[in-house]
């Protein structure tokens, strides 16, 4: 039906940066909301970053000024380029997309099965 395949994830030292990749495909209409989310080990799922098709786009605090969210809306992708890269960054991150499927009028939520990114010295 629909597939989010991430890359990029990868283990980096604290101060340097890495680029994640989502690739969407299948039977789709429209991307209203691709996303990223993370999860760490004993926390909860958070969103990272979120971006819109017009354009509009949404930081969780703890990355803003350090992470941006792109997209490009011909090829279906989004990426999330990381700066400044933390041991608090350390999550397995997960794309999201807020999507219609050809034969249905209703947005559907996908996942990919995520990618892990760890910050350690």
């Amino acid at each position: 039906q629909v597939l989010l395949v991430e890359s990029g994830g990868g283990l980096v030292q604290p101060g340097e940066s890495l680029r994640l990749s989502c690739a969407a495909s299948g039977s789709i209409v429209s991307i209203p909301t691709m996303a990223w989310y993370r999860q760490a080990r004993g926390k909860e799922r958070e969103l990272v970053a979120s971006l819109t098709r017009g354009g509009i786009s949404k930081y969780a605090d703890s990355v803003r000024g350090r992470f941006t969210i792109s997209r490009d809306n011909t090829r279906k992708t989004v990426d999330l380029q990381m700066n400044s890269l933390k041991p608090e960054d350390t999550a397995v991150y997960y794309c999201y997309a807020d999507v219609t499927i050809v034969g249905d009028y209703k947005y559907r939520a996908f996942w990919g099965r995520g990618t892990q990114v760890t910050v350690s010295s």
